[in-house]
C-alpha cells in the first residue's frame, strides 16, 4: 500500500446518540444553576441515558436515576429502545425504592424522553420539580455523566451476548456501586454508608 501510495481508511465505530434535544416538547429551566449542593437525601435526583453494546453491533439502553447527595443509584431501567417508557420506568423504580416527599428536584438533559408528556405527568403527579440542562452544556449534568463514565470503565464495557446477559450483570454492578465502591466526593464512603451516617446524624 505504501509503494502504491494507498492510504487505509478506518471507519469510525458507530456510537448511538442518546440525547436528541431538537424537539418541540418544550424545556424546563435549570434549577441547579444557582442551587446550593444538596444537604439531605431525596433533595435532588439526576437522570440520564447511556447505551450498552450487544453482540451483532446492536445496542440496548440504560436509564439511571441518582441521588446527588449520596451518589446512590436509586432507580434504573434497561430496554432495547430509547423511548419515553425507558425513563419513566427508571423514575418509577426510583420512586418505589425511595418514597420521596414532594418538592424533590429531578434534573436531566434536554432529551425528548425527559420532555415527554407522560414523563412530565409522572413528575407533576409525584409533586416533583422538573429541571433540565441548558442547551449544549454537558457540564450541567456532569455528575450523571461522570457516573456513567465510571460504570462503563469499571464494567470493562464489552459487548454483552444479549440483553438477558446485560440484565444479569448490570444489577450486580449497581449493587456494588451503591454498597461497596467508595467515592472521593463523599469522604471515601460508599453511597450506602454515607446515607447511613447522615441518617444517624439527624
Amino acid at each position: 500500500m505504501k509503494t502504491q501510495g494507498f492510504r487505509a481508511i478506518q471507519p469510525k465505530s458507530f456510537v448511538p446518540k442518546t440525547t436528541n434535544s431538537r424537539h418541540r416538547l418544550g424545556y424546563a429551566a435549570n434549577l441547579l444553576a444557582d442551587a446550593e449542593a444538596p444537604v439531605r437525601m431525596n433533595q435532588i435526583w439526576v437522570a440520564d441515558i447511556t447505551y450498552i453494546p450487544l453482540q451483532g453491533s446492536i445496542f440496548c439502553y440504560l436509564a439511571l436515576v441518582m441521588d446527588l447527595f449520596s451518589r446512590r443509584i436509586v432507580g434504573w431501567a434497561l430496554m432495547d429502545n430509547m423511548s419515553e417508557s425507558l425513563v419513566i420506568e427508571a423514575l418509577r423504580n426510583a420512586i418505589k425504592e425511595r418514597q420521596p416527599a414532594t418538592g424533590l428536584i429531578v434534573h436531566s438533559d434536554r432529551g425528548g424522553q425527559y420532555a415527554g408528556k407522560a414523563y412530565r405527568r409522572l413528575l407533576r403527579s409525584s409533586g416533583f420539580l422538573e429541571s433540565m440542562s441548558r442547551a449544549d452544556n454537558c457540564y450541567d449534568n456532569a455528575f450523571m455523566e461522570s457516573t456513567i463514565g465510571t460504570i462503563k470503565t469499571e464494567l470493562e464495557m464489552t459487548e454483552f451476548k444479549d440483553i438477558k446477559a446485560a440484565l444479569k450483570d448490570i444489577p450486580e454492578f449497581i449493587r456494588y456501586y451503591n454498597f461497596d465502591r467508595k467515592h472521593s466526593a463523599i469522604g471515601y464512603h460508599t453511597p450506602a454508608q454515607f446515607e447511613k451516617l447522615n441518617v444517624r446524624k439527624k
